[in-house]
């Protein structure tokens, strides 16, 4: 007789992971296509515009299945990493293309967030979903009435966490530490001296561990009002303890 699923593992496999899986492949193909629009081909030969997660997971393989699915069940949201190559002789002769570049990334993640929350309210105006009693981060709204077990209440906890996935990961990878986007989507608001400055830094693997750790132990404290944010945008008016 196969042993019952715990919830964490149930929503880390049926939820978490394909929202990741979908959403850090939108934000590596954005950093990839916006590369080739500015003269970069290097992630277009390497597959990296698409749309597929194959390529991805090809290339980074922890941190595209195994850290975020970890991540997920101990977490309750799932976090990791992917990488689109550039070539950074192009970066360093044009640190403001590179720099939108970096922030192509971000910005696909709260394009499908911004997505994400249309189709909720929408859901929500229509009377398909439901305000719930609580809320929590897999549960952003209910189905309506007799939809607790079809797909509404597929939709209500997919919609939520896409909407969550994608506000965490955008935010997470604004933070200007290497080797995180913002390190490098700073550039557009730097004088060019400070962005070089920074692109070095981004080089040394010491450097951007450090950063790695440094923005891991820091993102918590906007992780609350991040969830916070996205409540009330959600269900503006309604108030939530």
């Amino acid at each position: 007789e196969a042993l019952p699923m715990s919830p964490e593992i149930f929503h880390a496999l049926v939820f978490w992971l394909p929202a990741f899986l979908f959403s850090i492949t939108v934000h590596e193909a954005a950093h990839a296509w916006s590369a080739v629009r500015l003269g970069d081909p290097t992630g277009h030969l390497g597959g990296q515009v698409s749309l597929s997660p194959i390529p991805h997971i090809r290339r980074e393989p922890l941190g595209m299945l195994v850290v975020p699915l970890l991540t997920a069940i101990t977490n309750g949201w799932a976090m990791g990493w992917a990488s689109a190559p550039y070539d950074p002789a192009w970066a360093e002769r044009y640190p403001r293309r590179a720099a939108w570049m970096a922030a192509a990334g971000p910005a696909a993640n709260y394009c499908l967030a911004i997505l994400s929350l249309i189709l909720l309210r929408a859901g929500l105006a229509m009377g398909y979903f439901v305000s719930p009693q609580t809320v929590n981060i897999n549960h952003l709204v209910g189905p309506a009435a007799g939809g607790e077990a079809g797909l509404a209440a597929f939709l209500a906890q997919g919609l939520s966490v896409l909407l969550m996935e994608n506000a965490i990961l955008g935010t997470f990878n604004l933070v200007p530490l290497p080797p995180l986007d913002g390190s490098a989507a700073i550039g557009l608001l730097l004088p060019e001296k400070a962005a070089a400055s920074m692109r070095h830094l981004a080089r040394s693997p010491q450097f951007s561990l450090v950063g790695l750790l440094v923005a891991w132990k820091v993102f918590p404290l906007v992780s609350t009002p991040l969830f916070s944010l996205m409540i009330r945008l959600v269900h503006p008016g309604v108030t939530y303890s």
